[in-house]
């Protein structure tokens, strides 16, 4: 795959590692010399050094067969010029990222075929680690939306031993929400899981689906044995006031002691 990036920044450069590593051929135009050499020279993708938005620019970068055109400049006006550039040179797909969520009418105008709203995932991304710390999210899609995610069951989970159907049908588990896969230690190997595939403390189950479902199969996956006895055993509750001050009758056969003489 032939992919044109604009912007050698943190995401375009990060980008363009991933691609040459996956056999893509990857260009790389930015305006800054340095950034183009450290592209050239570590990441090994061709870098050119100049202003995505220069049509001469575009045109040495071989955008004319590029099958997929990437805006990711610090500017969404740029992003914005790049793409409707990208669009008219016949890119069949243009992806952007966006730092102002109202750009992405003007976007969609263009012809870009994904935007991708870095805010939002960044939101999503800190409000995960700050409530689940024990979560780690692998990668998200849908603009956001959902979210694959990797919960480790604990040790005397109540999850231990059961299968991946068992689980799914217990009514806490959201219907929602995917056990995609499951990561065991020992040994060492990534299981797809199937209707009787046994989950067992220690293993690293991903789930997909939206983050309020995938809290609701975490609970699920991490509650333990201790945890569900206390919540399955009846409180001991005092009685009344009133019950306790009432006297207790004698029973029918017994006999009160006769007071001694003089009382």
């Amino acid at each position: 795959m032939f992919v044109v990036i604009a912007g050698g920044g943190l995401v375009g450069s990060s980008v363009a590692q991933v691609l040459v590593e996956n056999r893509h051929d990857v260009v790389v135009i930015d305006r800054e010399p340095a950034v183009c050499e450290h592209v050239a020279a570590r990441i090994g993708a061709l870098a050119i050094h100049g202003t995505a938005t220069d049509i001469e620019i575009l045109e040495e970068s071989g955008i004319r067969k590029a099958e997929v055109a990437v805006a990711a400049m610090p500017t969404d006006a740029d992003n914005l010029a790049f793409s409707l550039l990208a669009r008219n040179f016949g890119v069949p797909r243009i992806i952007v990222r966006m730092r102002n969520p109202r750009y992405e009418a003007a976007y969609k105008s263009a012809g870009v075929t994904r935007v991708i709203n870095v805010r939002d995932l960044f939101v999503r991304q800190l409000v995960l680690e700050i409530e689940q710390p024990a979560l780690r999210q692998v990668a998200t899609f849908g603009q956001g939306k959902a979210s694959i995610v990797v919960a480790i069951v604990p040790p005397d989970s109540v999850v231990h031993g059961k299968t991946v159907e068992q689980v799914v049908q217990t009514k806490e588990f959201p219907n929602e929400c995917i056990i995609a896969g499951i990561f065991r230690q020992e040994p060492a190997e990534f299981i797809i899981p199937r209707g009787g595939v046994e989950i067992r403390s220690g293993d690293q189950v991903f789930l997909v689906a939206d983050i309020g479902n995938v809290r609701k199969a975490v609970k699920v996956l991490q509650r333990t044995r201790w945890r569900s006895a206390r919540r399955g055993k009846p409180e001991q509750t005092a009685p009344p006031a009133q019950e306790r001050l009432q006297p207790q009758p004698f029973p029918e056969n017994a006999t009160q002691e006769e007071p001694p003489p003089g009382q």
